[in-house]
């Protein structure tokens, strides 16, 4: 399956989620490396379901030694969810003052998911990034959460315009979430989901195993 399946495509959608109950949990208690630029009141940033914690930690272990995960982001509320969305179609329309709602839509969710099937609000997806020992960002080749137009395109996972050096750590990061259970978004270096409608679609599974989710 081509690699760059959007959000937005209707496969995604057609995905059926037969929901597995597993809570979302906290994963501060458990030794993560967690950054605070997605900090909000509830903490809800640092929720992932259970099974998507157990995969972050496999993943640690495929890392070579020196190198650790940086989590960024976990659990998205529907309604920031559905604020991330206009507000970036929104100003993708005043740039692109003749496309119409349907290209708009496509065009933004290369970046941002469409709310009805997003993987951060069913507790199913990361933004995670790379760093040392001592806590310093390692290159991948851009920030994380750059958009396609701030990168030129650099966000993209396989984007052809690199440093060897960031190539390499985008490699590192992109092997071990994989090996561990992670499908990439493809448009974004930094996003990966397990158990969610996308990555079911990309791995020809037949079902999600998580929906949508409201913290308790």
């Amino acid at each position: 399956m081509n690699s760059l399946v959007l959000m937005s495509d209707p496969r995604v959608a057609a995905v059926p989620v037969r929901e597995c109950g597993e809570p979302l949990v906290d994963l501060r208690g458990h030794g993560f490396r967690v950054d605070p630029r997605r900090l909000d009141p509830l903490g809800a940033f640092a929720h992932v379901r259970e099974g998507v914690l157990a995969r972050l930690e496999h993943a640690r272990t495929l890392l070579p030694a020196g190198t650790d995960l940086l989590f960024i982001e976990g659990y998205r509320p529907l309604a920031l969810q559905q604020h991330y969305f206009t507000a970036y179609r929104d100003e993708l329309a005043l740039a692109h003052r003749d496309w119409g709602a349907e290209q708009l839509h496509h065009a933004a969710s290369r970046y941002v998911s469409p709310p009805e099937i997003a993987p951060h609000s069913a507790g199913a997806a990361v933004d995670v990034t790379l760093v040392d020992q001592d806590g310093h960002e390692l290159d991948l080749g851009t920030r994380v959460n750059a958009s396609p137009e701030e990168s030129d395109g650099a966000c993209f996972t396989h984007a052809p315009n690199l440093s060897d050096r960031a190539h390499y750590h985008r490699m590192l990061l992109l092997n071990a979430m994989e090996d561990a259970g992670f499908t990439n978004y493809a448009t974004e270096f930094w996003h990966f989901s397990a158990g969610d409608r996308y990555g079911a679609l990309m791995r020809q599974e037949p079902h999600a195993v998580y929906g949508a989710i409201e913290l308790p």
